[in-house]
């Protein structure tokens, strides 16, 4: 059975990343709970904090360099899509909406994605549902019901008024894991593929 590739986008702008730390504890949890299906899953997980000029320079000149060409497969070439933003003044933050905006807008098509976010306080949480989620359902990517966001106090053993951090955890992957193993495994895709090569823009036979 061919192993199914996840994608791992986390928009942490710190070493060590509290939401690099939850995207990795969302993905163990999603192979964990695909292994106890007799699924196989490998995972790549891209720091966007380590591509962030080249998605300046994509936007600017709408062409992406050798490295953000490599993450762009990787990420729509996968077959699930785990997405972890920071939230600032309520909302995820540019580097991660500069990333969403220079994929083309049938990448994420059909594609299962568990959306994540950390933050300062609880009271942040619904940003998930207000604005990341809306992103992606423009997108037509198929979210899991489940998001899971994860405070500063949900790090130090807090608990809040929901469910503790590790049961939204678990929860979330669960979701993922149901999505992918109902479908075929996904075939890698080049989303330049049918990009024009200079010599066609300059009009060179």
């Amino acid at each position: 059975m061919t192993a199914r590739r996840i994608a791992v986008v986390t928009a942490g702008l710190g070493r060590p990343s509290s939401t690099r730390l939850l995207a990795d504890r969302l993905a163990q949890a999603t192979v964990d709970e695909l292994t106890g299906m007799g699924v196989t899953a490998t995972v790549e997980t891209i720091e966007l904090r380590d591509v962030a000029h080249d998605v300046v320079n994509a936007m600017l000149t709408g062409f992406p360099s050798e490295a953000l060409g490599g993450v762009l497969r990787a990420v729509t070439g996968a077959d699930a899509l785990i997405a972890v933003t920071p939230l600032y003044t309520t909302t995820f933050s540019g580097l991660f909406k500069s990333f969403i905006d220079i994929l083309d807008k049938d990448a994420l098509t059909g594609m299962p994605v568990l959306l994540g976010a950390t933050g300062g306080t609880p009271r942040h949480s619904l940003a998930l549902e207000y604005a990341v989620r809306p992103l992606f359902t423009y997108l037509h990517a198929e979210t899991v019901t489940t998001s899971v966001f994860a405070a500063t106090d949900d790090w130090a053993g807090g608990t809040d008024t929901v469910a503790p951090l590790p049961a939204r955890i678990t929860r979330g992957a669960r979701e993922l894991a149901g999505a992918i193993a109902a479908r075929p495994a996904s075939r890698p895709v080049d989303p330049f593929a049918s990009a024009p090569s200079f010599a066609e823009l300059l009009g060179e036979s």
